[in-house]
C-alpha cells in the first residue's frame, strides 16, 4: 500500500498533543494538513483512535467521505453529523458524533492516538453515525494509501 503524508501545527509525530485538543482542554479537533495522495483518490476517510485504551481500541474521531480536493482539515471542525463539504461524521467510543480528544484515565501513563487519514477509490456514502467497524468494512478493498500521525497524551487529573 502507498503512503502519503499527515502533519499538525499543533504537534510533531510522537510528541504530547496540547492539552486544547483533549478532554482538560476545549476538546477540539486539531488542524490536520496531507500531501498530495495516489492518483484516482475519490474520497479520504479518516480514524483517530486510541489502541492503548483499558477497554481496548477506541475511536476518538471518524470522518468520511472527505472531497479528494481537500488537503488539510481546520482546527475545531464542529460535530455536525454531515460538513458544508459534504463529508460525513461517524460515531466515536463516547456514542458521540464527531472529535472527542484523548482522555485517558489518569495515573496510566501516556496513550498514544492515531490519526489515520486514509485514501481512497471511491466516495462511501454511508450515512453519518457510522462505526468503526461499518467504515472499515466500507473501505474494504478501496484503500489506495495511508498517512498516519501519531501524539500522546497523558492526563494528570481526575475527570
Amino acid at each position: 500500500m502507498a503512503t502519503f503524508n499527515l502533519f499538525s501545527d499543533a504537534f510533531l509525530a510522537g510528541d504530547i498533543i496540547p492539552i486544547r485538543h483533549t478532554c482538560e482542554g476545549k476538546d477540539i479537533s486539531p488542524p490536520l494538513t496531507w500531501g498530495d495522495p495516489p492518483e484516482g483518490t475519490q474520497s479520504f476517510a479518516l480514524i483517530c483512535d486510541d489502541p492503548d485504551a483499558p477497554a481496548g481500541d477506541w475511536v476518538h474521531w471518524l470522518l468520511y467521505d472527505i472531497p479528494p480536493n481537500v488537503r488539510g482539515l481546520p482546527q475545531g471542525i464542529e460535530k455536525d453529523p454531515e460538513l458544508p463539504d459534504g463529508s460525513r461524521q461517524g460515531r466515536n467510543g463516547f456514542g458521540r458524533l464527531g472529535y472527542a480528544g484523548p482522555c485517558p484515565p489518569s495515573g496510566r501513563g501516556a496513550h498514544r492516538y492515531f490519526f489515520t487519514l486514509y485514501a481512497l477509490d471511491t466516495r462511501l456514502g454511508l450515512a453519518p453515525a457510522a462505526t468503526k467497524q461499518d467504515l472499515l468494512a466500507a473501505m474494504e478493498g478501496h484503500v489506495l494509501a495511508k498517512a498516519e500521525l501519531m501524539g500522546r497524551f497523558e492526563r494528570a487529573t481526575k475527570k
